[in-house]
């Protein structure tokens, strides 16, 4: 068995995207010899605290030299040269997204982020990236080296396909509710088609962004829907499984996705899918099973759900798209693998 340590902010039973990733590799690779050993760093990365940064020096300076170590960028892309400096270890970059491309930050923290990401990649002996997207753009924005790039996407298991019965039709989004996923955009767009039949079902933390919360309870309110709608708050893989059963479209506006896990777990229970173009869901979402939408541009997504919610046919044409498309999805195992291929390459590159 070799080793390998996992250094990842916060709470790893978090239930985002980021998260059930990093989980469910670790969960993968000992079948492939890998002995895995997790570190949990403080919780307030992306925003560290000095304290924080003090603490995650502390924990580089004790890694030996010899030692491989997998940083995830939800921390990785926030940790300034000087707390790098302290590691001495191997270095493995895993990169969902880049941190400076996070929806509703400042020009400054934009620029802030986009540079101590951009030092922390050129540390790092192996980059993993999440999509191939996100590859392509940490080559062009962050100067990371394509041959030293290696895409792994999530795995998607095999699932029921949805009943899509419930009446009246079910819009379900599954993310946490942060400014980047667009459910103001949804909000907006929703209250302009009131005279149509339809419940919005929202599964995701209400907590992780104080400022995009407040937004969409106003857009609630104002919009009159809030009898329409649910926040079910975060959800174990049992509720999930029950939303996506009832479900009749999933619909989440990204401005931004790495990936998107959420969207490819809709489309393995034959969903079709509703979704913004920014990033990589044009990639993730095949064109037959989804509907893309302009980010921020309500006029267009409420006339896109208007079409949809009173046109069965062509919902029902992209379902059987997306069950079949979902047949050829990646699973785990196969993740891991690509993972496992990563650690052998940087641990060789790292001992010549």
């Amino acid at each position: 068995m070799r080793d390998v340590v996992f250094v990842i902010p916060g709470d790893l039973n978090t239930p985002t995207g980021g998260y059930r990733y990093d989980k469910r590799v670790m969960e993968e690779l000992p079948s492939l010899g890998w002995r895995v050993k997790h570190v949990a760093l403080p919780g307030d990365y992306p925003s560290p605290s000095e304290r924080t940064l003090a603490d995650t020096a502390k924990l580089f300076a004790s890694f030996g030299a010899d030692e491989l170590i997998v940083v995830d960028g939800l921390a990785l892309g926030a940790i300034p040269r000087e707390t790098l400096s302290h590691l001495k270890a191997c270095l493995i970059a895993l990169c969902h997204h880049p941190l400076a491309f996070e929806t509703g930050l400042s020009i400054e923290r934009i620029d802030y982020l986009h540079r101590t990401e951009r030092v922390a990649l050129s540390r790092a002996v192996a980059t993993i990236a999440t999509s191939r997207s996100t590859a392509v753009l940490l080559a062009r924005e962050f100067n990371v080296k394509a041959e030293d790039i290696t895409v792994a996407e999530p795995g998607t298991e095999p699932s029921a396909r949805a009943k899509g019965d419930a009446s009246p039709p079910r819009l379900l989004s599954v993310g946490a509710i942060t400014r980047r996923k667009g459910h103001d955009t949804l909000a907006k767009a929703l209250s302009k088609i009131r005279d149509l039949e339809w419940e919005w079902r929202i599964a995701g933390s209400i907590d992780r962004d104080a400022v995009a919360m407040q937004t969409l309870e106003n857009e609630i309110e104002a919009g009159k829907i809030a009898e329409r709608t649910a926040l079910l708050g975060p959800l174990d893989d049992a509720g999930l499984e029950k939303e996506y059963s009832s479900a009749s479209l999933f619909v989440l506006p990204s401005h931004f996705e790495g990936y998107g896990m959420a969207f490819t777990e809709a489309l393995a229970r034959g969903l079709p899918v509703v979704a913004g173009s920014g990033g990589a869901l044009v990639e993730t979402v095949p064109r037959d099973a989804g509907v893309f939408v302009t980010p921020g541009n309500v006029g267009e997504l409420a006339l896109t759900l208007r079409r949809l919610l009173t046109t069965p046919a062509e919902v029902a044409k992209r379902a059987d798209a997306a069950w079949d498309y979902a047949k050829k999805l990646p699973r785990w195992s196969d993740t891991a693998k690509l993972i496992a291929g990563a650690l052998e390459r940087a641990s060789a590159k790292a001992a010549a």
